[in-house]
């Protein structure tokens, strides 16, 4: 069976859960990380030597970085979540990229310290700027998603789930978000899919 190693409240691990959910593969989720350490044990550093999550063991296959497993896991179920046409490939894998290169570094600034700093430490002056960055950043979201549904397209996939996991806390942080229509209806279409509600909308802790 494949496992999934890491804390269900990461970003990160929520996208192989919920790729996995999507898939209809059975699956053993291990807690690791955070509050539940296990990533700096021996054990634990022989399947991701970098100790961070999510980890996968697919029979004797490890896998480490979770937009290469979401794509590793489409690929082997040769899903329409992974187009065998190469542009809508290659279209929906940008949006992967552009997650984590351009969106991931100003919301850790906003997510953590809102969520994960106590108020009397959390430095404003650093959210806000996080917060200013996101709002730049997903007016090209915005953008794109005027003249299509999905990120990957007319339909749903793998294109999704990286930003899919991080629009959820965006949402529910307790800041100020500008309109961004086209977004907003993109997140709307997510809530409605079980296996989004199930993987991703989990407490932010």
């Amino acid at each position: 069976m494949l496992k999934i190693w890491g804390r269900k409240n990461s970003s990160n691990v929520r996208k192989a859960l919920w790729c996995a959910e999507e898939l209809g593969l059975d699956y053993e989720a291990i807690d690791a990380g955070g509050a539940f350490g296990v990533v700096d044990t021996p054990q634990y550093r022989a399947l991701n030597p970098n100790g961070r999550v999510p980890v996968i063991e697919d029979g004797d296959f490890v896998l480490w970085e979770s937009n290469t497993i979401v794509r590793y896991l489409c690929a082997k179920q040769a899903s329409s979540w992974y187009p065998s046409d190469l542009k809508a490939r290659a279209n929906a894998e940008k949006w992967m990229d552009w997650t984590t290169s351009t969106l991931a570094e100003p919301f850790k600034s906003v997510f953590w310290g809102i969520v994960r700093t106590p108020a009397d430490k959390q430095n404003w002056d650093a959210i806000h700027a996080g917060r200013q960055a996101c709002i730049d950043a997903l007016k090209t979201v915005d953008q794109a998603l005027a003249t299509q549904p999905y990120l990957s397209g007319n339909e749903i996939g793998m294109g999704d789930i990286p930003l899919g996991c991080f629009i959820y806390a965006w949402f529910e942080m307790p800041i100020e978000r500008p309109s961004m229509p086209h977004l907003e209806a993109w997140y709307q279409r997510l809530q409605q899919r079980p296996a989004y509600r199930k993987a991703v909308m989990t407490a932010l802790t």
